[in-house]
């Protein structure tokens, strides 16, 4: 066999993800990449492995998989149930696939976005220096049954760590930054907005986010408001009056006008929300804005440190009597 993971069944959402392909933004192709870049980090840091591997993004729905060869896999972003042939496996750690095993991934349990990581990272081919699925661009195409995905060299080893499961993923609190078009916008409208309490559509998608739960916001100024550039975390407010953030797949220009930006560090806890979760966004400065992102530069820094041993239950461990259960002991006359 191949060093590849077969794909026996996947949900319609499942795509191959990486960091992305910055610098194109000049040539109309946002960056894309993973939704949640925090969960690539998680799932490098529980293998040793470097994150700009890719890995497979799942959106609300897993699949089943069997690895070519014995495979070091690690599952991250939205707790999902997983089993590997039928034993259920912990979230957010490591685990070996052995040749042959079947991994069922079913179903979010919280949050929006899954990730399934391997050992040496998904190789499909390179297209502009990235092998990130930008489905509104066109490259690339969803994992879909039958196929094998390649897995490059796992220069690493071990399994059994887990890290402690972020709170991301049931929404919250959201800093903001204002944006060229803020003052576009009356202080009434500024302050109703940062009143609000918003719940993510059930309409969204890698491009973006359509928030609902209060009425809508208007800005005369907008309405003049010509094409330009706008980046992942914007968050537009469109015709109707409707608050949309923007994603990693989203457009490079755009003509609704911006209310504000949302902090790079933040943006995960808006992509992981599941629909109806409830979210509220908070003005603070740029000198704060650039301590959150200090903060959460360190914290994806220090992720291999603060990985712990996965605890098993005796229960789930299918070949338990094959452990070492008892060492030390003498005979008592040993000196």
């Amino acid at each position: 066999m191949t060093r590849a993971l077969i794909v026996h069944r996947a949900g319609p959402g499942v795509t191959v993800q990486d960091m992305g392909r910055p610098g194109y933004l000049g040539f109309g192709l946002s960056r894309g990449g993973a939704v949640d870049r925090l969960a690539l980090a998680e799932g490098a840091a529980l293998l040793a492995q470097d994150s700009s591997l890719a890995a497979l993004e799942m959106a609300g729905m897993g699949g089943e998989f069997e690895a070519g060869e014995d495979m070091r896999i690690a599952l991250t972003g939205a707790p999902m149930r997983a089993a590997i042939d039928g034993q259920r496996i912990a979230w957010n750690a490591s685990h070996d696939l052995p040749q042959g095993a079947r991994l069922i991934i079913g179903g979010v349990e919280a949050g929006s976005y899954g990730y399934l990581h391997v050992g040496g990272g998904i190789a499909t081919a390179e297209a502009l220096n990235a092998r990130a699925v930008h489905l509104a661009a066109g490259l690339g195409r969803a994992v879909a049954e039958g196929d094998a995905l390649p897995v490059g060299k796992d220069a690493g080893h071990g399994t059994g760590q887990c890290l402690s499961v972020d709170t991301r993923f049931d929404g919250g609190e959201v800093r903001v930054v204002p944006s060229l078009q803020t003052d576009f916008f009356g202080p009434e409208q500024i302050e109703r907005f940062e009143a609000a309490e918003f719940h993510r559509d059930t309409r969204g998608s890698r491009m973006g986010v359509r928030l609902t739960g209060a009425e809508g916001f208007h800005s005369d100024a907008g309405l003049s408001v010509l094409s330009e550039v706008v980046v992942p975390g914007d968050i537009q407010i469109t015709g109707d009056g409707t608050p949309f953030v923007l994603l990693s797949e989203c457009q490079t220009t755009g003509g609704y006008p911006r209310l504000c930006t949302v902090l790079p560090c933040d943006l995960p806890r808006v992509v992981q929300a599941p629909p109806g979760a409830s979210l509220r966004f908070r003005f603070v400065t740029l000198d704060e804005s650039v301590e959150a992102e200090a903060r959460a530069r360190k914290h994806r820094d220090t992720l291999r440190a603060q990985r712990q041993p996965l605890v098993r239950n005796p229960h789930d461990i299918r070949d338990l009597l094959a452990y070492q259960l008892i060492s030390g002991v003498t005979a008592g006359q040993d000196t």
